[in-house]
């Protein structure tokens, strides 16, 4: 019976840290995904067009984060790097 306790008691301990350390998850991965467009800089500035595109997608990104939209922001980071992958030919993730 002690160790159906003990068990039962680190199983409820592993639930409620994974929930909680999930819930900040999403804004990280949109910090995360700010920064490797920021990081990206070279290889899109070459294309006014493509520039222009991340420049205005950033922008959205940051007032989506700033208005707690988090899901939306990490959305629009992820097609933006998409876009620049698509665009540069680079594969690498």
């Amino acid at each position: 019976m002690n160790r159906s306790v003990m068990l039962g008691l680190f199983v409820t301990a592993s639930m409620m840290a994974s929930t909680s350390f999930a819930a900040e998850k999403p804004a990280d991965l949109c910090d995360a995904n700010l920064q490797r467009i920021d990081s990206a800089k070279t290889q899109y500035q070459t294309s006014p067009d493509l520039n222009a595109r991340v420049s205005a997608s950033v922008s959205k990104a940051r007032a989506l984060k700033a208005q707690g939209k988090i899901d939306d922001c990490l959305a629009e980071t992820q097609q933006t790097l998409l876009d620049i992958q698509n665009a540069t030919g680079d594969t690498k993730k």
